[in-house]
């Protein structure tokens, strides 16, 4: 999976986050997987994998925090 943009992953709803973080993490587990194996050829994406899922969940916790202050006020 190429890297995702801030501006990409800001055009997503939350359904469509909800799912990129659950492949994110899926493909985090299969790439540590194979690091201890020694399968994996580039042992870097495991690093840019886990920063793609960094920030799906920001962004995720972003929409949440906005939620609140326009449901609290």
């Amino acid at each position: 999976m190429a890297k995702k943009t801030a501006a990409k992953l800001r055009n997503m709803t939350p359904e469509a986050l909800d799912k990129e973080e659950l492949g994110l993490r899926g493909e985090v587990w299969k790439l540590r997987l194979q690091l201890t194996t020694g399968q994996l050829q580039d042992p870097q994406k495991v690093r840019r994998v886990r920063r793609d899922l960094a920030r799906v969940l920001t962004l995720k916790r972003e929409l949440e925090l906005q939620a609140a202050r326009k449901g609290g006020s």
